[in-house]
């Protein structure tokens, strides 16, 4: 090969390489834009835009499987609100989506209208040409077929899908699978959490509500049964059934409160500021709030930092006998991170022993500090990549603090 001819192969080949990086580089722009969300129908329309931006197609969809051989759950790009309300109800056994149920492997045609499995389309539907499927996959499990037709016509490129189209897409379906898989664990273990909190909310129920309950009753039969013979002792018996009823109300109010969904509509700390004003109406305990507003974050964080600082407050009302307990949320400058959100929520309560090296498991301390949730505390604070450590020494209060990189 002379000179000019390896110019040409040269040049031939960093065109290539030019474009398997650019191809890369937009998979990986792709599966980052699907792996910053965490529930599954999130998860999936964030899919189908990304793979139509991928491939610069005009439609795009993406069908979950049920256990019947139907789609459960269908989403799509390029079809508006009208169209789809026009188009009807989701597709079920029939046409061409059924047979990639039925094959589970890509498929990529000039013009799907062609096929002997085109069929039952609806007269509102867009219409469809080149179409390309691919299924994605979890080992020999399907979660999902994902469907792209009409790619954008550009000079200079063919018409259709290519077979490097197809490695393409089957690519970025690989990490979609991870996305999908792990948005399917995160809200499986939201659900064992709120199993969890209902559970507990159910102790302090018969622990606290309950059991003054009962006491109501029984100081009620001992003022009844002195009516007669020791009115005095009587009425002291009485002012004892006011005062546990007061207490019993207290504690269901609170146990209410705590039932309430978080509200974040109007940003962390808002939400946070209406909370504790919340509770220092309803304890004799005083709960303050401070925080820098210029705390950003996104909305799982939010959610997770409203959580912990809910679990919390929560230890230090009930459990902790303070007679006050603040709340800071403020942000720590920081080199090249570009700062930490720090949630501080702090009592001059009794106290604990902490676990011995932080564990994580939080046994000791709730054996001695009634409960506290500390694994479920850092479980949550780790599913945001966020750092949770609890200062506190019997006598001396608690610290419970939440940093988040921003």
């Amino acid at each position: 090969m002379d000179r000019h001819g390896l110019h040409e192969a040269s040049v031939g080949g960093a065109a290539a390489d030019g474009e398997v990086d650019a191809a890369l580089r937009a998979v990986s722009s792709a599966v980052l834009a699907v792996t910053r969300h965490l529930s599954v129908h999130e998860v999936l329309q964030v899919i189908v835009r990304a793979a139509a931006r991928l491939l610069d197609a005009r439609h795009a969809a993406l069908g979950v499987p049920d256990e019947e051989g139907s789609f459960a759950e269908f989403v799509v790009e390029g079809v508006s609100e009208e169209e789809w309300d026009a188009i009807g109800p989701l597709p079920r056994q029939h046409g061409m989506l059924a047979a990639m149920l039925r094959d589970n492997a890509p498929k990529r045609l000039e013009d799907i209208r062609r096929e002997p499995e085109f069929e039952g389309w609806p007269v509102a539907h867009p219409v469809l040409k080149d179409f390309l499927g691919v299924p994605i996959r979890d080992g020999e499990d399907v979660l999902g077929i994902l469907f792209l037709a009409n790619r954008r016509r550009h000079e200079g490129r063919p018409r259709g899908f290519t077979a490097e189209d197809q490695e393409l897409l089957t690519l970025f379906a690989a990490h979609a699978a991870i996305a999908m898989t792990n948005a399917r664990l995160y809200e499986h273990n939201r659900e064992l959490t709120v199993v969890a909190e209902r559970n507990r909310l159910a102790r302090e129920l018969h622990d606290a509500v309950a059991q003054k309950l009962f006491s109501l009753r029984l100081t009620a039969q001992a003022a009844a049964a002195l009516a007669e013979r020791d009115p005095a002792r009587a009425v002291r018996e009485l002012e004892q059934v006011e005062r546990l009823a007061a207490e019993a109300l207290a504690e269901l109010r609170a146990v209410i409160f705590e039932l309430r969904p978080a509200d974040l509509a109007d940003g962390l700390v808002a939400s946070l500021r209406k909370h504790v004003e919340v509770l220092d109406r309803a304890y004799e305990t005083e709960v303050r709030f401070t925080a820098d507003h210029a705390v950003t974050l996104a909305e799982e964080q939010e959610a997770v930092l409203f959580r912990i600082a809910q679990e919390a407050l929560h230890n230090a009302l009930r459990h902790a006998a303070a007679r006050s307990v603040e709340v800071r949320l403020g942000v720590r400058a920081g080199v090249p991170t570009g700062g930490t959100a720090v949630l501080e929520v702090a009592d001059d309560g009794t106290g604990f022993e902490p676990p011995v090296n932080g564990s994580a498991d939080g046994s000791a301390a709730e054996s001695q500090g009634g409960g506290l949730g500390l694994a479920s505390m850092r479980d949550r604070a780790e599913s945001v990549g966020a750092a949770l450590s609890i200062d506190a020494a019997p006598g001396c209060g608690t610290v419970v603090r939440l940093e988040v990189p921003l």
